[in-house]
């Protein structure tokens, strides 16, 4: 069983729908041409973008313009090896509990203020305020407490944590004036990145190349061949214009999934590939929901053709999920899962709804109490994929008496229905990430309502209990075998169903690059 044990670039919490897997690449126009320097890149993004506040974004869209800018300690490529970045080496204390960390020398913010231990320690110590509402307040171990004198960073925390170098390692690193006005950073970037965000106008992010950039993972500078002089990111929601303005040339990368693949393909241009879990489905398991009763969620499970619906919600291009996490560097990631994925069996779903109370009447629509069982769907409006799969669970489930309403999604109503209203059962939602330390955010921290990402209201005791083991483990081997035990709860438990996912593609053209988490600006070069 394959298992790596790095944390990955940790996600800032919440981002739904779309995560990477690194490495995947096809021939042709896009890659394997000779770096040449100069021009700039231009990169399609979707769907529409919110803050762009590094403290506090949390959507993909936005963590990737983020990514352009801000750096943190330690850079993890795609295949979990590590890297310094603007830390030059760091030591774990023996216990667990507290890390040191040797910074480079030279580093300074796009305002021109100098990064070193005082700014770094500020910074950690930002996210540690629980009075600062951060995307990291729940990933950050209980009691961290950071310290810096000069170029060196000393940073504890009240309880042993396996992961805690890599944790701290990929914070945001943010210059004193945007600590202390964040709204700032909606305009412009104060980051120590490579690319400077200088203008922010009609969905367009503008990015000029510093010339003074000399602290690069493995060597990258400012003079290193094939970067562009800056960047272009665009906000382009339609999948057919990403593809139309790939072929013409517009923009140097992005992602189409869907029947504009094959032109592309067929173009021969290269690709940077993702992992997209876009069959999971997630339930609501508040207690006035008909999912918050395990039978009735093992029924709708249990109660659609699969195989169907895989065909159809991945554009019959399937992906086999064999593990919850999705992303890069895939810390904890099984190659085979530690569960069993249940079959489609609709007459043992009939059974499970009539052990649950939800009774079929003359009509053969199933109500408990007088109440029918009416089950919101709701998936993504920009998937062709997601609506025509949506449409064929709904028909299996009205086979078993159940009432479907499919409800689609923009970027504003997930936000509303997750985070807000809580009006929805279930669905093809997905969490993409790359730890188990950031799905606890998700399966066992606190609900919305209390400012957390638990947008399911999930509250397993068993799930919970594994958690604790797998943060209390003296080695990230030991976690990983705790977070194993809750992977499994999560699924057994019909917490989520792994149903399959899809490679999801971001082309190239005139430009390669790596995808770890996102494009990772440090791997751009322009080519010929």
């Amino acid at each position: 069983m394959h298992r790596r044990t790095t944390l990955p670039a940790v996600l800032a919490g919440g981002a739904i729908l779309a995560l990477t897997l690194a490495g995947c690449a096809g021939g042709g126009q896009g890659g394997g041409d000779e770096p040449v320097s100069g021009g700039v890149f231009r990169h399609a993004v979707y769907p529409e973008v919110g803050s762009i506040e590094p403290m506090t974004a949390n959507q993909p869209q936005e963590l990737q313009i983020l990514t352009y800018a801000y750096e943190g300690l330690i850079y993890t490529d795609g295949e979990g090896e590590e890297y310094p970045w603007l830390a030059e080496s760091w030591e774990i204390g023996e216990d667990g509990r507290s890390v040191s960390f040797q910074l480079k020398d030279g580093i300074t913010f796009h305002d021109g203020t100098p990064f070193d231990g005082a700014v770094a320690a500020a910074n950690i110590n930002y996210h540690a305020d629980p009075a600062n509402a951060t995307v990291l307040a729940d990933v950050l171990p209980a009691g961290l407490v950071a310290t810096g004198d000069g170029l060196t960073l000393e940073v504890t925390a009240d309880a042993s944590d396996p992961f805690l170098a890599n944790i701290v390692g990929d914070i945001f690193m943010v210059a004193q004036a945007g600590l202390d006005d964040p709204a700032s950073l909606e305009a412009a970037s104060n980051g120590t990145g490579l690319y400077e965000l200088t203008d922010v106008a009609a969905d367009k992010y503008t990015f000029v190349t510093r010339d003074d950039y000399t602290w690069g993972p493995d060597g990258l500078t400012s003079e290193t061949e094939g970067l562009p002089d800056g960047l272009e990111v665009s906000v382009v929601t339609d999948e057919s214009t990403r593809a139309n303005l790939l072929l013409s040339d517009g923009v140097n990368a992005a992602q189409v999934e869907g029947p504009d693949v094959e032109r592309i393909e067929a173009a021969g241009y290269a690709y940077a590939g993702r992992i997209n879990p876009i069959g999971q489905m997630l339930f609501n398991e508040r207690p006035d929901r008909p999912t918050s009763d395990p039978l009735v969620r093992e029924a709708l499970v249990l109660g659609f053709n699969h195989e169907e619906a895989t065909e159809v919600v991945t554009g019959g291009r399937p992906y086999e999920l064999t593990s919850w996490i999705t992303d890069a560097p895939f810390t904890c990631f099984n190659d085979q899962p530690v569960w069993e994925r249940p079959a489609s069996d609709p007459e043992r779903a009939a059974e499970l709804l009539d052990e649950a109370g939800w009774t079929a009447g003359a009509d053969g629509s199933r109500s408990k109490d007088g109440v029918p069982l009416s089950i919101n769907f709701i998936y993504d409006a920009a998937s062709g994929g997601h609506a025509s799969a949506g449409e064929l669970v709904a028909e299996d489930w009205d086979q078993l008496g159940i009432t479907t309403n499919l409800i689609a999604m923009d970027g504003a109503a997930w936000s509303e229905y997750l985070y807000e209203t809580f009006d929805y059962d279930t669905g093809w939602i997905q969490i993409g990430v790359g730890s188990p330390v950031t799905q606890d955010l998700f399966y066992g921290g606190a609900f919305p309502e209390d400012g957390g990402l638990n947008f399911m209201g999930v509250n397993d005791p068993e799930y919970v209990a594994y958690a604790d083991q797998a943060r209390a483990a003296a080695t990230p081997e030991k976690a990983c075998e705790s977070w194993e035990q809750a992977e499994k709860v999560v699924v057994e438990s019909f917490h989520t169903f792994l149903m399959a996912g899809t490679e999801a593609p971001t082309f190239m053209n005139g430009a390669t690059f790596e995808i770890t988490d996102y494009i990772q600006p440090v791997t751009i070069r322009m080519t010929e």
